[in-house]
């Protein structure tokens, strides 16, 4: 296996990410007159110039070269966007520094900082553009933003895209990743302006660029809680947009909204958030419990979407029924094709489907019955893997718990944080609760949850098919 295409990838995307870098620099040197940004961004970018021009004839990536050249395109990027946060000097170790950076590439929002305010607008800007090009995918900008990369994007795009299956919006893939990016540029612009009109313009952005990839970092202590109605109601809005298949809303720019009318799997995503934001409503209203309509429904969402942002401290909710509604829409997701975590809503119906097929073969042993959802047929394949990811899934979920029950962590956290790891969703419950962060959890466990993030985010088969024979095999 040759390893010149991988490292020639790696090395555009270094400096893709130095370009990028340049933005915060500028803001720390008109704010502080700090130069160290400017400083790891051009050692990066120079040190990146020797191993392209040493790789340039390496142009074309085999199938075990995709799965490798995604994974260490990730730990790339958490580690370049590790160290502005670590030499920063706001990080007591690098161990925390890398794992603010891990969690904002793989858009979980999980934190270790106990005061967001004190840190310099430059971080706070980097805390938010690393989830921001993290929402889509670092491989989706760098196939849309450097269409001279020589190779194979439609292979790039099918592993990283988020979801059970990629969809071609248009015949070329390039060209399909360039207009997810326009959508994805444009809900962004949209969501700044309309935050703009109650928010300061740099709080604005950051909110912006931290909604549309489901990500979840805010420029506040206390998340979105103590923010305007108004503030609350623009990001429920946008994260219900994150949470839907980017390929929908290209068919509804074209057919008119009508489109998401017609998706069924729209239509279970919008009934679960109804469901959910309800009875939570109607338990609360039941053992008369105050409970806010719009604070309820934006947690349920913000959960749901794996967004993370809190509008409420939901770890104090009374009685606990409703904090076990939130725990289980952890694991669900939003639609496939979206920039939400979770197992993805899609999964989980054609999990149902199929275990309702194998009870009617159990009274019709030889029925063809096909897996239906709305009028598309599952194909078997499709079936087989979903299976095999939900079984991938819920065992990681159960083995990061006892990990973290093994390092003295209660019952309540360990299975909050592998529930929120896996799920990229950022805060969860007991001692990481909706207004704690991660700062005292051991050492390990913080790399055994940035393990989790990284599995949650590209979707398991990604990084699992690399520890195993076959892959290393000539």
């Amino acid at each position: 296996m040759s390893l010149r295409p991988i490292f020639r990838f790696l090395a555009m995307l270094t400096m893709f990410l130095s370009i990028f870098l340049l933005i915060p620099a500028l803001i720390d040197y008109v704010d502080l007159g700090g130069v160290y940004l400017l400083k790891i961004a051009g050692a990066a970018f120079i040190l990146s110039l020797p191993v392209l021009y040493v790789c340039r004839k390496a142009k074309s990536l085999s199938n075990k070269n995709v799965f490798l050249v995604i994974v260490l395109s990730w730990v790339m990027t958490s580690v370049f966007g590790s160290l502005p946060f670590y030499y920063s000097g706001f990080f007591d170790n690098y161990t925390n520094a890398l794992f603010e950076a891990v969690s904002g590439v793989t858009t979980t929002g999980a934190t270790i900082l106990d005061d967001i305010e004190i840190l310099p607008k430059s971080i706070l800007f980097w805390r938010a553009f690393l989830q921001w090009i993290g929402g889509l995918g670092v491989v989706v900008f760098t196939i849309a933003l450097l269409p001279l990369l020589g190779v194979s994007g439609e292979k790039l795009f099918n592993v990283e895209y988020p979801g059970p299956s990629s969809e071609k919006i248009t015949p070329r893939i390039k060209d399909t990743a360039r207009l997810l990016l326009k959508f994805y540029i444009g809900f962004t612009l949209l969501e700044f302006v309309l935050l703009s009109y109650d928010m300061s313009s740099f709080d604005a952005i950051c909110h912006a660029l931290t909604t549309m990839p489901t990500g979840g970092f805010s420029t506040f202590n206390d998340s979105i809680n103590s923010q305007s109605y108004y503030v609350k109601s623009v990001i429920l809005l946008f994260m219900i947009i994150g949470g839907t298949n980017f390929a929908l809303h290209f068919r509804a720019a074209k057919a008119g909204a009508k489109s998401y009318i017609r998706d069924r799997e729209f239509l279970y995503y919008i009934g679960l958030v109804s469901l959910a934001s309800i009875s939570i409503l109607l338990i609360s209203y039941w053992y008369s419990e105050g409970s806010n309509t719009l604070d309820t429904t934006f947690q349920v969402v913000a959960i749901l979407t794996s967004t993370g942002y809190t509008a409420t401290d939901y770890s104090a909710w009374q009685p606990f029924i409703k904090q076990f509604i939130l725990f289980g829409l952890m694991f669900v997701g939003a639609m496939g094709g979206s920039t939400s975590g979770g197992m993805k809503l899609i999964r989980l119906i054609a999990v149902a489907k199929y275990a309702t097929m194998e009870l009617k073969r159990s009274l019709h042993s030889k029925a063809i019955i096909p897996i239906r959802i709305g009028k598309k047929i599952i194909p078997d394949e499709v079936i087989r893997k979903t299976i095999a990811f939900f079984l991938f899934y819920v065992s990681f979920f159960f083995f990061a718990s006892f990990c973290f029950i093994v390092m003295g962590i209660d019952l309540q956290s360990a299975m909050g944080a592998a529930a929120s790891g896996m799920g990229n969703i950022g805060p969860s419950w007991g001692a990481y609760g909706a207004m704690d962060n991660y700062l005292l959890m051991p050492m390990i466990g913080k790399y055994i949850m940035m393990f989790c993030m990284l599995l949650g985010r590209l979707e398991i088969f990604a990084v699992l098919v690399l520890f195993t024979k076959t892959f290393w095999r000539s």
